[in-house]
């Protein structure tokens, strides 16, 4: 298979010739490292003068060490750890970091418990009153402290009137031991990426009550993450890394069979090691939520969208921040902007996706709105912040504790 531009090899030949040919990939068990699988093993980084090792880690932490590290030089993401690690907050420091590009959108479940399902707690308004009436808390599970799945838990939760720290137990969980802890009875729910959740409902262990796509359509989720200190050193290097990527996101979405082809890839004991039926249906946008009800999704998990989802939005970063803020993660506010484009290497990704044909939007903020009905549209994020009913808004100065 080689789908790359003509040019490619002129380009490699060139003054822009990668600094480093062999780079070491990290990725976690997930249907969304699809990007970086594709792109590795199918012939669409070999024209641009790389190799790709990828390399299987098991849990988020070990992922986000090696790669401040730089035992990895970059990495299948989660949006929030990479902000999180340049803010500080992720346990081992503050390091200058770097999204190159989104990689997905969508395609994150929270599930519940076989337990809950038989007690009849299969809506939000079941939960509700089993959180406020039960002197037991119940227990969720997501993938990282300060990650995106902690994130999209809490939001939801707190959308329908269930304080995420307060009303119930949080912990964590690398995403391929969730279903495990479900099936063990240690967890009551999770919220975590595919093909996990599928995986639950197909083993009977459980439902899917929500999917992210649900809380913000065609959110961002992962992205292609290194430091910053490897662009600023391998500035032709990472360039490339994003063209061979953005050529393989699109090979993905050119056609169902694509899809399913990469399904397939995708369940090989290198990479998810799980049924290929866990895979696909929800790749292909099919949902089943065990509790006997099938649809379509319309925003289910997408890699490219015409670069839609792939260019690294000031936005996007902002959002993860605000949400840091809203939960205590953060004392005060951050300087949003100005870390954001510190982090969001746009001028790179422009090149990058020029050089292999995908449009750019023209403007780096964009709009959505949540199930909550609010909107974030990138501006004013410190009093979006402040904004939510159900927070735990700390300032930095006692005096100016948010009620």
């Amino acid at each position: 298979m080689n789908n790359s531009p003509n040019n490619a090899l002129d380009w490699v030949a060139g003054s822009d010739a990668p600094e480093k040919n062999v780079i070491d990939l990290g990725f976690m068990a997930l249907t969304d490292c699809a990007p970086l699988v594709v792109a590795a093993t199918q012939g669409f980084a070999q024209p641009y003068g790389l190799t790709l090792n990828l390399k299987r880690q098991s849990s988020w932490a070990n992922l986000r060490d090696k790669l401040v590290s730089g035992e990895l030089d970059a990495a299948h993401s989660l949006y929030a750890m990479i902000y999180a690690v340049q803010l500080g907050i992720s346990g081992t420091g503050a390091a200058d970091m770097a999204v190159l590009m989104g990689l997905n959108q969508n395609g994150q479940s929270i599930n519940l418990s076989k337990a809950l399902q038989d007690a009849n707690v299969t809506s939000p308004e079941a939960l509700d009153r089993r959180v406020q009436h039960s002197s037991s808390k119940l227990t969720f599970a997501q993938t990282f402290p300060t990650g995106n799945h902690a994130m999209w838990l809490y939001y939801w939760l707190a959308s329908q009137g269930i304080h995420p720290l307060n009303d119930v137990d949080s912990v964590v969980v690398p995403p391929s031991r969730m279903v495990a802890h479900l099936q063990a009875g240690r967890i009551d729910g999770f919220c975590v990426g595919e093909p996990w959740g599928s995986s639950a409902v197909n083993q009977r262990l459980g439902f899917t009550l929500a999917t992210s796509q649900a809380i913000w359509p065609d959110h961002p989720e992962k992205v292609l993450g290194c430091t910053r200190e490897f662009v600023e050193q391998n500035p032709n290097t990472a360039r490339a890394l994003v063209m061979a990527v953005l050529e393989a996101s699109k090979f993905i979405e050119q056609s169902n069979e694509n899809r399913r082809s990469t399904a397939q890839l995708l369940s090989g004991s290198d990479y998810l090691n799980t049924p290929v039926d866990c895979i696909e249906p929800r790749l292909l946008g099919d949902y089943s939520d065990g509790l006997g009800n099938h649809w379509h999704d319309r925003h289910a998990v997408r890699f490219h969208g015409a670069g839609e989802v792939n260019m690294p939005y000031l936005s996007d970063g902002i959002w993860f921040m605000t949400q840091f803020r809203r939960w205590g993660l953060l004392r005060e506010d951050p300087n949003y902007l100005a870390i954001a484009g510190q982090v969001q290497q746009l001028e790179l990704y422009r090149q990058a996706a020029a050089a292999v044909g995908v449009a750019v939007p023209v403007s780096a903020m964009r709009s959505s709105q949540l199930i909550d009905g609010k909107i974030w549209d990138g501006t004013d994020p410190a009093a979006y912040a402040r904004s939510f009913k159900l927070h735990a808004l700390v300032d930095a100065t006692p005096t100016r504790v948010s009620r």
